[in-house]
């Protein structure tokens, strides 16, 4: 079978006019040239020992997912690793519930006309208090429950689903919203009264109980679940 570069002189020299043997070697040189411009074109993207083309942008998107990632995770180890010198278990979640009525306070001295700041601050809101509730309902509550601590981590749990519901409230309501401070507010008294039940009551009642193995599982367990959440 004729190749592609054969039938292509074979076209030519049918056409009536000859060609020197100087004209079909600059031919057979310019064919080389294009096969291979093409095989380099068609190289994997994978190979970035050259440039230009799609090895250069793959490599280029590869890179760019690695720092994206190594950021995401130091980041990560920025967060937690604050928390984690903060003490036991107990001192971290408690660090976090001051935290969260930090973020309250600044979102409840915003007027109508900073609606960005407001949505940004509910973004750092919806954040802190989705990690902290995967801290505990993962980790605290099984183990209040464990230590016959049910009706207590039931109620702890079940204001958890309060939380979600103002989070959704407040994402769905405008930030100009007339009603937007007081439902802040409201929000902001219950993740109060919420904090002052686990501080002064239950976390206490149950730590005094703890060997000091099961009070630094628990600690590692926190700070571990507070890791992949920041």
């Amino acid at each position: 079978m004729a190749t592609r570069t054969q039938s292509r002189t074979t076209n030519r020299s049918t056409g009536g006019t000859n060609k020197s043997s100087g004209d079909q070697s600059r031919s057979r040189s310019a064919e080389s040239n294009r096969n291979e411009n093409r095989s380099g074109d068609e190289r994997s993207a994978f190979s970035f020992g050259k440039s230009s083309g799609t090895g250069a942008l793959v490599g280029a998107t590869l890179a760019g997912v690695a720092i994206g990632m190594a950021a995401n995770y130091g980041r990560k180890f920025l967060m937690q690793g604050l928390e984690a010198t903060v003490g036991d278990w107990d001192a971290i979640l408690a660090t976090e519930h001051d935290a969260a009525l930090a973020i309250f306070d600044k979102m409840l001295a915003t007027d109508e006309s900073q609606t960005f700041k407001r949505k940004m601050l509910l973004m750092k809101l919806t954040h802190a208090l989705d990690k902290h509730a995967h801290q505990e309902e993962m980790v605290v509550y099984p183990a209040l429950r464990e230590a016959g601590i049910r009706v207590e981590a039931d109620q702890l749990e079940e204001e958890h689903g309060e939380v979600k519901t103002y989070l959704y409230k407040l994402q769905q309501m405008g930030a100009d919203s007339p009603t937007w401070l007081e439902t802040v507010r409201e929000f902001r008294a219950l993740i109060s009264r919420h904090a002052h039940m686990e501080e002064e009551e239950v976390f206490p009642s149950f730590k005094q109980n703890l060997t000091e193995e099961q009070n630094a599982k628990i600690t590692n367990l926190v700070n571990r679940d507070g890791f992949w959440m920041a």
